[in-house]
């Protein structure tokens, strides 16, 4: 079973612990992974694009030209897709879905695949006694730097909001704070270091067990 270092808030080595062959050491499957990013990353869109059709164009409703005499096309409105100012021919109507469906069981294999790839790399950390800091920017931004040596999109998984936690890590901009049971593949890919809490681990795994 693969294992890993739990480090103190001063980036001493505690224990080491067994995790999860299931998770930490499943098959590295790129593909797959790639799907995952591209589903999530197309639920986040908006339809927020919208052009004008024909009924909404406000110009003038006279003829372009005469009907007759002229040698060229009769044409009526100045609101036709073919002239400079008219409206847009099948243009984004700001109603569009991108939404995307993904089996569960993909996705769990693509996070798996997502997490097994960090171990390798050596880009998971477990940490202990972060509830007993202070709600201080400048404690959390000291261990931080203690855990990483320059430390940039870290991602620190917990099992439970804590307060002190939330507060203290707030203005870290190379740290978001999300919770451990709603991880999935982007965030693992996205972020260099993922550092668990020790409980965080344990509520992790609980939750892919069965």
């Amino acid at each position: 079973m693969p294992k890993l270092d739990v480090l103190s808030t001063s980036a001493k080595k505690l224990a080491a612990i067994s995790v999860s062959a299931k998770i930490f050491s499943a098959k590295i499957n790129p593909h797959l992974m790639n799907q995952a990013v591209r589903v999530y990353l197309s639920n986040q869109r908006l339809a927020s694009a919208r052009t004008k059709d024909r009924n909404e164009i406000n110009v003038t409703h006279a003829k372009v030209w005469r009907q007759k005499g002229t040698g060229r096309a009769r044409h009526g409105s100045r609101n036709a897709p073919i002239f400079v100012g008219g409206s847009k021919t099948h243009g984004p109507s700001g109603f569009q879905t991108f939404y995307k469906k993904m089996p569960q069981k993909m996705k769990q294999l693509s996070l798996f695949s997502a997490l097994t790839a960090k171990l390798k790399d050596k880009q998971i950390l477990v940490i202990e006694g972060l509830e007993k800091i202070k709600p201080s920017t400048k404690a959390f931004d000291k261990i931080f730097h203690a855990l990483v040596k320059q430390p940039q999109k870290l991602l620190l998984l917990i099992d439970i909001p804590q307060d002190n936690l939330k507060k203290g890590t707030g203005n870290l901009n190379y740290l978001q704070l999300h919770l451990a049971a709603s991880l999935n593949t982007y965030q693992v890919l996205n972020s260099r270091y993922l550092i668990f809490t020790k409980s965080a681990l344990k509520t992790f795994e609980a939750h892919y067990a069965a």
